[in-house]
């Protein structure tokens, strides 16, 4: 197994053996594209750069009879992708990571992405997690990239910039941030001492379009995160926190951020709190939320409309959502349950 920061002295030699064996999937059309991938209430975010390279969030569980892996095989296939350039773990759970060695046994991955030493190793599922990990990276003959926030990581066509990782997080407002926030609040959130903090998390940039995924980031972190500045200054669209979870998500984030879409990867029982539910669907210029399935929590008063769920209430039947972004700040959202499109014009 190869481990390496990002701060390596051979950045350009690497990089241009990165660029080599990138797959050559053809652009559509200049467009960045990304496919939410339901592995019931885990996540796997697969996206797809318009120089054809390929970064994939997580691998959703282990077990199921290869389900989680096979569902990702399926919509990597759909976009063209033969191998996975990055595979970024958000932190050590299993609905993350649990799918790693399976993963590898349906398609190759050049580099894994993570925060570092899990840090929930005093518990036997937590060891056994991490060092399942490291047993699939050296079958894959995989790299490794441990990264810090600030860094900028190595997919061509996009920026990709930590945000947060590891517990630590970036000390600089991004260009256009740093205002004060004024959803911050008095009350101190609780610690979190669990994995769930020390996602590393990411803003991808392509164009004028900004997206945030912070993992299963929590509300401490969060608020630690945008007060009482504001780090991140306002985004297109949001891959809500933590599957919908009310550990996380909290309006200190959701209304600062202010998204325009919201994509929930949430399952039918795991995620998909009301409070987060009402929380970003309240969000000051939010359009609409999108979600992976229906929440039976939420039920039918706190829930997307159906046009904008791609799996509904009772079914399982693995419909993903597709996101297209277009170099002049368009994009647009797809149902794969339905075919329903809904386009957002450039901001």
């Amino acid at each position: 197994m190869r481990m390496r920061s990002l701060n390596f002295g051979c950045w350009l030699g690497c990089l241009a053996a990165v660029l080599l064996v990138a797959n050559t999937v053809p652009a559509q059309k200049g467009a960045l594209r990304a496919t939410l991938i339901d592995v019931e209430g885990g996540q796997a975010t697969l996206f797809v750069t318009p120089t054809g390279q390929s970064l994939l969030i997580d691998t959703g569980w282990p077990g199921n009879n290869m389900r989680d892996a096979d569902r990702i095989a399926r919509a990597a296939s759909k976009m063209g992708v033969k191998r996975l350039d990055y595979v970024l773990i958000t932190h050590f759970h299993a609905d993350h990571v649990g799918g790693v060695p399976q993963l590898i046994q349906r398609i190759p991955v050049g580099t894994f992405i993570d925060h570092g030493v899990s840090h929930e190793m005093d518990t036997l599922g937590g060891r056994a997690l991490y060092e399942d990990y490291l047993k699939a990276i050296s079958a894959a003959h995989a790299t490794r990239l441990i990264p810090k926030p600030g860094d900028v990581l190595p997919v061509t066509g996009v920026r990709v910039q930590v945000i947060t990782a590891d517990g630590a997080m970036i000390q600089t407002p991004l260009a256009g941030a740093g205002d004060p926030n004024p959803y911050c609040t008095a009350k101190l959130e609780p610690e979190d001492k669990t994995e769930n903090s020390r996602s590393l998390g990411i803003e991808l940039t392509f164009g004028k379009v900004k997206i945030l995924d912070l993992g299963d980031l929590t509300r401490d972190k969060e608020q630690q995160l945008m007060c009482p500045a504001n780090r991140l200054g306002q985004v297109d669209v949001f891959i809500v926190s933590h599957h919908g979870w009310n550990q996380s998500s909290s309006a200190v984030l959701v209304d600062a951020i202010r998204p325009r879409v919201a994509l929930m990867d949430n399952g039918a029982t795991k995620g998909g709190s009301i409070e987060v539910l009402d929380t970003v669907q309240k969000a000051p210029g939010l359009e609409v939320l999108w979600q992976l399935h229906f929440s039976e929590e939420g039920g039918a008063q706190h829930n997307a409309p159906a046009p904008f769920i791609a799996n509904l209430h009772g079914t399982d039947e693995a419909h993903a959502l597709e996101l297209t972004v277009q170099p002049s700040g368009a994009f647009a959202v797809t149902n794969t349950r339905t075919g329903f499109t809904k386009e957002y014009g450039a901001r």
